[in-house]
């Protein structure tokens, strides 16, 4: 295997693994929003029984302050995954960026030494003919 056939796999295996990674974040992101949308019902649904809407009444539902805080708390990591997951697609173009480069540099380098080859095997036509 050429060295430049083992960059090109590095290339490609880098731009599989980023993709990896932002997939797996928008699972977790798609998850989390899931979730907090269930938390949202069971609060609604926990505010319709006791009748109590107003967070800082004395007989709010504790169930709901709690669900209310979780989903605050899902809301804050769903913040903080789409930020990562921002960060790993600009990564992933820079890994896909690169993988290009490395296959025009594999392109340009086989046309180099097929018009080398060609130059020597006109050269050796060319000696044989006179000679």
């Amino acid at each position: 295997m050429k060295p430049k056939d083992s960059l090109i796999r590095v290339k490609q295996f880098q731009v599989t693994e980023k993709h990896r990674q932002v997939n797996q974040l928008e699972t977790m992101i798609a998850e989390f929003e899931r979730m907090a949308g269930e938390l949202d019902v069971q609060i609604q649904n926990e505010e319709k029984k006791s009748g109590i809407t107003d967070v800082d009444h004395f007989a709010y539902p504790t169930f709901a302050k709690a669900a209310r805080t979780r989903r605050d708390n899902l809301f804050n990591s769903i913040r903080d995954l789409q930020s990562q997951k921002d960060a790993a697609e600009a990564a992933l173009m820079d890994a896909e960026a690169e993988l290009q480069k490395a296959e025009k540099l594999d392109v340009r380098e086989a046309r180099r030494v097929a018009e080398e080859q060609s130059a020597r095997t006109s050269a050796y036509d060319r000696q044989a003919m006179i000679g």
